[in-house]
């Protein structure tokens, strides 16, 4: 095979490598910032009943692990995405930077939960901000690999049955985004609880016949 012939396949795999690995470093930042947030306020009190203190931070442990387990979801189906293509075009990588956008925004959405969670009006404010940056992000990982199909940008050697899986895969998590968003209209702690067990479920592994079990998310 000649060089030219060489050339299209050389740039697809240069070009999903870097991908992958500027997303890896994405994810990895946006889940270390989450615990910066964690820390029991210096107060008198907190000196005489530190362990009343810690666990009076319960909120902030509470975005931290939802967090947390979002993001190494979405770390999980983006992996699973990745590991599909053969190559990447410029209006994937655009569809990259854009998901990775809402990834490493979510420290911020995190902190407004942490604090106003439980505090009246300003709990159904945050929850429903957080809700909508998870249901955005996972919006848009969903699009990512449809993108993907479309322009056929997946290995040849994909079978039918994966592919149908994953895309099934990426659709129940928006639809239950949806149904606990409009739940932190009435009650949010119950909207969080309910993040984070969407995020768990994406968090198992699924089988696929033939090949090694993947984590699927969103």
């Amino acid at each position: 095979m000649s060089g030219q012939e060489q050339a299209p396949d050389r740039a697809g795999r240069t070009r999903t490598a870097r991908l992958e690995a500027f997303s890896d470093g994405v994810f990895a930042i946006a889940i270390t910032l989450l615990v910066l947030d964690l820390a029991v306020p210096a107060s008198p009190n907190s000196v005489q009943r530190l362990l009343h203190a810690v666990g009076g931070e319960w909120p902030g442990y509470l975005g931290y692990i939802v967090s947390f387990a979002t993001i190494g979801a979405l770390w999980l189906g983006h992996s699973a995405v990745t590991d599909y293509l053969e190559r990447a075009s410029t209006t994937l990588l655009r569809f990259n930077l854009l998901l990775l956008l809402f990834v490493s925004f979510l420290p911020f959405p995190t902190r407004l939960l942490s604090a106003y969670v439980t505090k009246g009006e300003a709990e159904k404010v945050a929850s429903t901000f957080y809700g909508l940056t998870l249901l955005v992000a996972a919006a848009l990982l969903s699009l990512l690999w449809r993108y993907a199909l479309h322009a056929r940008l997946v290995r040849p050697d994909i079978k039918d049955e994966e592919v149908t899986l994953l895309t099934q895969r990426l659709s129940p998590g928006l639809a239950g985004y949806g149904l606990f968003i409009v739940t932190g209209l009435f009650v949010p702690l119950a909207a969080v609880i309910g993040y984070l067990v969407i995020a768990f479920f994406f968090l198992l592994p699924v089988p696929i016949p033939g090949r090694r079990r993947l984590p699927l998310t969103h």
